[in-house]
């Protein structure tokens, strides 16, 4: 159907003159007109007009299909409750829409959603959701049956949302020339063997569950988990009940998928059936968040778990985070642990890089006026810097912790500036000072992900200049196009020994710093100049003159407008909060 005809069709209606806009889909005011009519009175328009007109305002959107399919959703929606029929109608549109070709399957899922939604907040009629139901229940029988209307994701949603059981099919079906329980059950099962053998166990499941029927033999299991259908399994073994759940369990541990097995004990309660499991999944979740920095995350989860306080302190000497070992022993009265020292010396020590190797003379502390200064006057000398930058990290979402510290590195020198207690103590002094470093364009700044770190700086103390834009920024990161496991990959795979990040989220809102604290943050800012002599050394020595201009390509030489930058996050978390 052509558009002038659509519009001739709808305008003949009748239908008032008010707007509806789907303004996320950039339609033209045109095409806002063939919406209003479509959406704003379906007591005259049939299936098929109405379809016809979804088409033309997802057809000429300009937004992204999954914004014009929301923003189409929501239309629909809205419009149910203006017919005395929504359930049918919708019904009588999914045996249409397969004139729709490539549209079809996409309307239909947006036809389902919008009456999913609609039955979960309007009222409708018992007779109509009677007919509805009658409607897609021969619709599935008639696709089942070789009429290949839909595909077998739209077929089984329209039995979840229009509530389709066995006894109804059973009625369908009793009234046309299958007119047993066995004929029944057979048609059934035949489609869900189609399902299988597809490998479309999802839908399968979801069939299976939505009919009630049982499948109870553990090799259905086995096969979804050759293929790697978990999700399917367990929303399966979930309905199968506790002992196909167990028998799931006992697959994942065999297959060595703790994290699946921890998971799936946690959600049903099954922690007296599999305390070992449990306790091993608990164990592998506090690695992860210790590999990660994310102790005092890890201590809230271990707490109240005397045996995972114990492997909390064990993972902390492993890392040599000594201090994280003393504070843990005092604050539990882990007395097993007295003798702490002496076991820490016994493990196997993965070997990090010390500040001797990048040639550190001094690490200063900057937390006065005059100490600052110094420190601007000594940077001003330098043509080149490392950057980096701490904060405390935050354990809720949507929190927002200032940056504490920033670290200014030169070649044998790391200033540590005291960002909070400057801020306070001397404003004016610390932006001065902190203007004639960043708005330099005479000293190149190197950093990681620095971007980022401006952002926050910015966030943090927005009424300083001196975070507001900044000259000749080099990111590090950019320079290397691949991802290398973040400034610690990369330090290692550049210079054979890769930084320590065991204090990476520790409280850096703490006064005063710990010496291990001071090293951590020195080590960051320092590395960058050694990495970045490495790259310019390796590009003087090559007789391409493309190579050794590409990292002077990345040089950023003005940057501004840094609250609204999007940084990338591959090192370091741009958000303050840890999930």
């Amino acid at each position: 159907m052509k558009r002038y005809q659509v519009i001739f069709i709808v305008s003949s209606m009748g239908v008032d003159d008010k707007s509806l806009k789907l303004s996320t889909c950039g339609v033209s005011h045109q095409e806002s007109s063939i919406s209003l009519h479509a959406y704003s009175d379906l007591t005259n328009v049939s299936p098929v007009v109405f379809l016809y007109l979804l088409k033309e305002c997802y057809v000429h959107g300009t937004c992204k299909a999954t914004a014009k399919f929301f923003a189409l959703q929501h239309q629909v929606h809205q419009a149910l409750y203006n017919m005395p029929g929504p359930a049918v109608f919708v019904a009588r549109c999914l045996y249409l829409l397969p004139i729709f070709e490539s549209h079809c399957e996409g309307f239909s899922h947006l036809m389902l959603a919008a009456l999913r939604r609609f039955l979960k907040t309007g009222t409708t009629a018992p007779e109509d959701l009677l007919e509805a139901k009658l409607l897609a229940t021969q619709l599935f029988i008639i696709a089942v049956r070789g009429n290949k209307l839909h595909d077998d994701r739209i077929l089984v949603k329209i039995l979840e949302v229009f509530n389709i059981k066995f006894t109804d099919i059973k009625e369908v079906l009793f009234h046309s020339e299958l007119k047993n329980d066995t004929s029944t059950k057979a048609f059934i099962e035949e489609y869900i063997s189609k399902l299988l053998e597809s490998q479309s166990y999802m839908a399968a499941v979801t069939l299976l569950e939505q009919l009630s029927i049982s499948h109870s033999r553990e090799s259905f299991l086995h096969t979804m988990l050759e293929s790697r259908e978990y999700r399917a399994a367990e929303k399966w073994a979930t309905f199968m009940g506790r002992p196909m759940l167990c028998a799931l369990i006992r697959e994942y541990v065999d297959r060595k998928l703790v994290k699946q097995a921890y998971e799936l004990i946690k959600k049903n309660q099954l922690r007296e059936e599999f305390p070992e499991v449990y306790q091993m999944g608990k164990e592998s979740s506090l690695k992860k968040l210790a590999e990660k920095g994310c102790w005092d995350i890890a201590e809230m989860r271990a707490k109240s778990d005397s045996k995972l306080l114990e492997y909390l302190v064990y993972l902390a000497m492993e890392a040599g985070y000594s201090e994280k070992v003393d504070e843990l022993c005092d604050r539990y009265s882990l007395k097993g642990f007295m003798m702490a020292k002496e076991a820490e010396a016994s493990l196997p020590r993965i070997r990090y890089l010390h500040r001797d190797e990048l040639a550190i003379d001094d690490i200063i502390w900057v937390d006065e006026s005059v100490g600052l200064h110094e420190a601007t006057c000594h940077i001003e000398g330098s043509k080149v810097i490392g950057l980096d930058c701490e904060w405390k990290p935050n354990y809720v979402k949507g929190g927002n912790n200032k940056v504490s510290i920033m670290q200014i590195a030169s070649e044998k020198t790391v200033f540590i500036i005291d960002l909070i207690k400057l801020s306070h103590d001397a404003p004016a002094a610390l932006d001065s000072c902190l203007i004639r470093i960043f708005h330099s364009p005479r000293i190149l700044k190197l950093g990681y992900n620095f971007q980022c770190d401006m952002k926050q700086l910015a966030q943090s103390y927005k009424e300083f200049d001196c975070f507001k834009h900044f000259e000749m920024l080099l990111d590090i990161q950019n320079i290397f196009k691949e991802p290398r496991g973040g400034l610690s990959g990369l330090t290692k795979e550049v210079l054979g020994v890769g930084l320590d990040k065991t204090r990476r989220n520790s409280n850096w809102e703490e006064r005063p710093l710990t010496r291990n604290q001071l090293e951590y943050a020195a080590l960051d800012a320092a590395v960058l100049i050694h990495i970045f002599h490495h790259v310019s050394s390796q590009s003087q020595s090559t007789t391409n003159d493309h190579t050794q201009m590409e990292w002077k390509s990345h040089i950023i030489s003005h940057g501004g407008n840094i609250a609204n930058t999007k940084s990338k996050v591959n090192g370091k978390k741009c958000s303050t909060d840890i999930e």
